[in-house]
């Protein structure tokens, strides 16, 4: 972590946080600290045709945790780093309107881990509220690999986090947890802008709406501009990925600074993300050494990217 700590304090001071022109945005360099995407294998299953999310498990060590985008309903999808799927989950008292984002952190009871599923989507703008579920991570045995969309394994209850935007709807598909605090971040979606970042601060509310909090503002260099589709924490609470269709974008929370939402202030750095049809999943690997990444469309690749 020295090493990447020391390349984004030259990154800051080189790049000014400002807004920036596509000539000028095209000539962010890619982040040198990682090492060029590969591709771990490729998921066969049909039931997953539009990854829209995923996460990498805590309580079950080397499987990652995928679902679709809108028109699939409330499933859960569990493969290994070798492309294995390893069961299929529906998620108990959850619907599946638009779901857009999938991640993990701490929650009620201190000794278990909980998955978070942003119900975040709204193309249309027209939405008075969005939807956090938060269900504790199943275990998965030998057994759940039996499990498939037509005979899935039911979750425990999940809890529904309603919340509602300050200033009117957005459309958003990113939805990160940060892993020691757990505090909730939705990162909004807007082409050729400049996205916002919404928190919601821990313990989050189950029994009324929150309103989230303007907490930030992204300068998102490239073609696609703010189209921001999945993010998420590294496990040490010190980097934030982004991706959009094409690419990623990492952050590093400054050394000087013990508040996390100083991250949000801090110039991005471009990270290859390999080839990927039409990207909306990207994540930390268990142990934050490396990222990864998923695709829309069937099959599914696997695309890791390691630190150097």
């Amino acid at each position: 972590m020295l090493a990447v700590a020391a390349f984004y304090h030259h990154r800051a001071r080189a790049v000014p946080s400002v807004a920036r022109s596509d000539s000028e945005a095209e000539h962010i360099q890619t982040n040198p600290i990682y090492a060029e995407p590969r591709q771990l294998a490729t998921l066969n299953d049909p039931a997953v045709k539009e990854s829209s999310g995923i996460v990498a498990s805590r309580t079950n060590p080397g499987m990652f945790w995928t679902h679709n985008d809108s028109g699939d309903g409330p499933y859960l999808y569990v493969f290994d780093a070798k492309g294995t799927r390893q069961g299929v989950w529906r998620v108990t008292d959850a619907r599946a309107r638009d779901w857009e984002a999938i991640a993990m952190g701490p929650g009620p009871d201190p000794g278990k881990n909980y998955l978070y599923i942003g119900d975040i989507g709204d193309n249309g703008q027209r939405r008075t509220e969005v939807l956090i579920y938060r269900v504790v991570e199943p275990t998965i045995t030998t057994s759940s690999s039996l499990a498939t969309k037509r005979k899935p394994i039911d979750t425990d209850p999940a809890e529904a986090i309603r919340l509602r935007y300050p200033n009117g709807a957005h459309n958003a598909e990113a939805l990160l947890v940060h892993p020691k605090s757990g505090d909730s971040y939705i990162v909004t979606k807007e082409v050729f802008g400049n996205p916002t970042v919404f928190q919601a601060k821990a313990p989050l509310n189950t029994a009324e709406v929150t309103t989230l909090k303007d907490v930030g503002r992204l300068n998102i260099p490239g073609l696609f501009g703010g189209s921001i589709t999945d993010g998420s924490i590294s496990p040490d609470g010190k980097r934030v990925v982004l991706c959009d269709y094409t690419r990623g974008y990492e952050l590093l929370l400054p050394s000087s600074s013990s508040d996390f939402d100083s991250i949000w202030n801090v110039p991005l750095v471009t990270v290859s993300l390999g080839r990927r049809k039409q990207g909306e999943a990207v994540t930390y690997r268990l142990d934050g050494r490396a990222l990864l990444a998923t695709s829309e469309g069937y099959p599914m690749p696997i695309i890791e990217i390691a630190l150097k």
